[in-house]
């Protein structure tokens, strides 16, 4: 099976710290991988959050991640604080991936690099639902150099 390769954008249009506790640990004594996914989750939602939406829903419509893909460049351990800078890339009618860069703050090292493709979805409905129009004016411009 061919590795996973993330491109990352030149400019991130958000930046954010998020701390790894002692539950984020594994049997390796290192950040878990599945626990580098509900840090990244945190991270997300303090983006859409500084895109000026506050909850789950946008315009009324809820979004579900439909695939992610990470590649680990590095170590992160107990104490540390991950540095996540994320973007929005690649619009299409339904959604749009977000792609994210983790950093140690320690030591300036990559730790991973990735992107979550997210689909809006009409809960009523439980189908993919068209972007809401002002989140892609505002996650576009945020990733505006």
């Amino acid at each position: 099976m061919p590795r996973v390769s993330i491109e990352l954008p030149e400019r991130f249009g958000f930046r954010t710290e998020v701390p790894i506790y002692v539950q984020h640990i594994n049997y390796g004594q290192h950040l878990d991988n599945a626990a580098l996914l509900a840090l990244l989750g945190e991270a997300r939602t303090r983006y859409f959050r500084a895109l000026g939406f506050e909850d789950e829903r946008i315009e009324g419509l809820m979004y579900v991640v439909a695939d992610a893909a990470i590649q680990y460049r590095a170590e992160a351990f107990y104490g540390d604080m991950l540095v996540f800078e994320l973007a929005a890339t690649e619009f299409n009618k339904y959604g749009c991936d977000i792609v994210f860069r983790a950093t140690s703050k320690l030591h300036g090292g990559e730790i991973a690099r990735g992107k979550l493709g997210i689909v809006f979805v009409d809960s009523a409905q439980r189908r993919p639902a068209p972007m809401p129009a002002l989140f892609r004016e505002r996650a576009g411009q945020s990733a505006l150099p």
